[in-house]
């Protein structure tokens, strides 16, 4: 079987703390006759994902180099950190980065947030994962600022987490390579930006439409004719004005009768 000749299929990759369910429900609601595969891939690599044909799009985390690939930003996640229950952080709503200055910060291999100035005190050595990085958070080793799908992720029943109010912000994309742009790939942009069924995929027919409405040269609003007013029958015109009026010929008739002299 040549590749001409396979069914259609559909690979979509997907960074830790992205929840594609919703759009691979509506994907399979649409088409279920193209199989849709999900790639679980680390941040670091998802881009690298996309470039090798390992996926024909991908929920990545930006930024991402638009020289070869194409995003559409989605929403940008709030930050937060991570402590355990107990910790003194919980006593508040949210927290500023300078009110980590005191505290061990861990920053895992995988960190996806992009700092000018780290906040807290470095660790001995950095976490090879996120995953890892929380295991040390619960066994007291310091904290963990991640976005805060990463922390509902790897949730723990002693952990919790509070907003860091002045922290860099993680934005998530969907993205593409720009010479892949197929037809399914615009299928699922369409689902990702919530066009309705019958909508095309971004080509939109409402001017060629728009168009054919439009009256022609020769189809102007007609003037009446001579004589006849417009919207009314010929004839009718003087209609009940003409039985009541004082220029009719039987109103000539009215009156009292002159004296004879």
């Amino acid at each position: 079987m040549t590749s001409s000749d396979a069914s259609p299929s559909f690979r979509l990759a997907y960074v830790p703390g992205v929840t594609p369910t919703k759009w691979v429900r509506i994907w399979n609601e649409r088409l279920p006759d193209v199989p849709l595969t999900l790639i679980p891939v680390p941040a670091a690599d998802a881009c690298a994902l996309l470039r090798d044909g390992g996926a024909d799009a991908g929920f990545v985390r930006l930024p991402v180099d638009r020289t070869d690939l194409a995003a559409i930003p989605l929403y940008t996640e709030t930050t937060v950190v991570v402590v355990p229950k107990d910790h003194l952080v919980t006593a508040v709503d949210e927290v500023a980065a300078e009110d980590l200055a005191d505290e061990i910060v861990l920053h895992p291999l995988d960190d996806t947030l992009e700092w000018e100035s780290r906040p807290g005190l470095p660790a001995n050595e950095r976490p090879a994962t996120t995953a890892d990085a929380i295991e040390l958070v619960a066994a007291g080793v310091g904290l963990l600022v991640v976005p805060q799908s990463l922390a509902r992720l790897h949730h723990r029943k002693d952990l919790t987490y509070r907003p860091v109010s002045d922290a860099p912000a993680s934005r998530v994309a969907l993205s593409w390579p720009q010479e892949e742009t197929t037809d399914l790939v615009e299928d699922f942009i369409g689902i990702v930006r919530g066009r309705t069924v019958n909508s095309t995929r971004g080509r939109s027919q409402a001017p060629a439409q728009a168009k054919a409405k439009r009256p022609e040269a020769g189809g102007a609003r007609r003037k009446p004719a001579a004589g006849k007013t417009a919207g009314k029958p010929a004839g009718k015109s003087g209609g009940k004005g003409a039985r009541s009026g004082s220029g009719g010929p039987k109103a000539a008739r009215r009156g009292k009768p002159r004296r004879r002299s």
